[in-house]
């Protein structure tokens, strides 16, 4: 029998059937709907000093519910004109209805308020990659070599799992995307863009949304949305997490810097080991710093083609694939927002930066 958590009573039957994983009793039973009253209660009035995080679709704040769990609570505002928020809210109530894994962030469940969405979350203690590990050279020194190896590992079995089991393309893979537990397990957070791959479908063709920096150039110029666009996003994260450095980065002398390019002129020069985060001095492997670097730059590739699978790339991570004959073409960069596909007479008015949020509206062809 299928059975739709509470909340999903507030959409019309033509909203139910975007929901593509329907929920069942027994895979859902701690997934409940919460009233307002409990989440304003919990995030002490959604106060300022509760507020843990700001994204492209919403604010989180941390909550201490009344059996004195705490949780995450993401606040969606709806834009009645283009919907915005709403589709956001379906899209993650429709990536985590009835899947579960270690390193996905886990859905508590979700309350209806007016114009208003709140989803609920586990809560996450060590906030997210790019609060922590990119957030400054202080907080670099927390994560240890064997730290970096671990999460990376976990980033790359949950897209495998994402990829293969719900046919899911994530489409927003980015460090502030990764959340950190108690234990640095990375989780996989905010679903408000992702896909859903159909039976026997390579491939989706979209309006482009995603992050500047983790954008695959095939899906930015065409709109064709496939898991190779998630693999592009995933080789830049694992950049990230070995250099330490972020994506895009600027300074006053050099202008902008590319973590791909610089990872792909080091590679060019042999240079390769230079790229490891400095604060780890001599405190790691080099041998595995270096191929966990090789395989960022597979994973970037300008061919989509010639990018590995998620199972693949997991056993290169664990070395069970030998890289040392692997040859590594030159990556794709999309650094200019003219080269991505987009209708100039229907884009929001926002103004997008380096490392921001890019969605694009038309009153024609909704997100999702």
């Amino acid at each position: 029998m299928k059975f739709f958590p509470p909340c999903m009573i507030c959409f019309s039957s033509s909203q139910k059937n975007d929901i593509d994983n329907s929920y069942d009793e027994e895979n859902n039973e701690n997934f409940r709907l919460f009233t307002y009253n409990e989440l304003r209660l919990a995030t002490n009035g959604f106060s300022s000093s509760n507020k843990i995080g700001v994204g492209g679709f919403g604010t989180v704040y941390k909550g201490r519910l009344r059996d004195e769990s705490l949780v995450g609570v993401k606040v969606l505002s709806i834009e009645i004109e283009s919907m915005r928020g709403e589709r956001e809210f379906i899209a993650e109530l429709a990536a985590l209805s009835d899947i579960k894994h270690d390193n996905l962030v886990g859905l508590r469940g979700c309350c209806v308020d007016g114009a208003t969405r709140y989803l609920v979350y586990d809560y996450m203690e060590n906030n997210n990659l790019s609060h922590t590990l990119l957030g400054g050279e202080q907080n670099r020194l927390k994560f240890s070599w064997e730290t970096r190896k671990h999460i990376s590992l976990g980033i790359a079995q949950g897209l495998s799992y994402l990829h293969e089991e719900p046919r899911i393309v994530h489409r927003d893979i980015k460090a502030s995307n990764i959340l950190l537990d108690k234990n640095f397990t990375p989780k996989l957070g905010d679903f408000g863009l992702s896909k859903i791959l159909r039976e026997n479908s390579s491939h989706i063709s979209t309006r482009v949304a995603g992050t500047m920096g983790y954008l695959a150039p095939e899906y930015a110029i065409s709109g064709r949305l496939t898991r190779k666009s998630d693999i592009y996003s995933f080789g830049v994260l694992l950049l990230e997490i070995v250099s330490g450095r972020k994506v895009v980065d600027f300074d006053m002398e050099h202008g902008e810097h590319y973590l791909v390019q610089k990872a792909w002129e080091a590679y060019k020069g042999d240079e390769l080991i230079q790229l490891v985060d400095s604060v780890l001095e001599t405190n790691f492997p080099e041998e595995e710093a270096v191929r966990f670097i090789k395989i960022g730059l597979l994973c970037v590739q300008e061919h989509a083609r010639l990018r590995p699978s998620m199972a693949t790339a997991i056993k290169m991570l664990a070395n069970e694939i030998e890289l040392r004959d692997v040859e590594i073409s030159q990556p794709g960069l999309v650094s200019d927002l003219m080269s991505i596909k987009m209708d100039h007479q229907n884009l929001s008015q926002s103004t997008f930066s380096k490392g921001s949020t890019i969605s694009f509206q038309s009153p024609r062809t909704s997100y999702f």
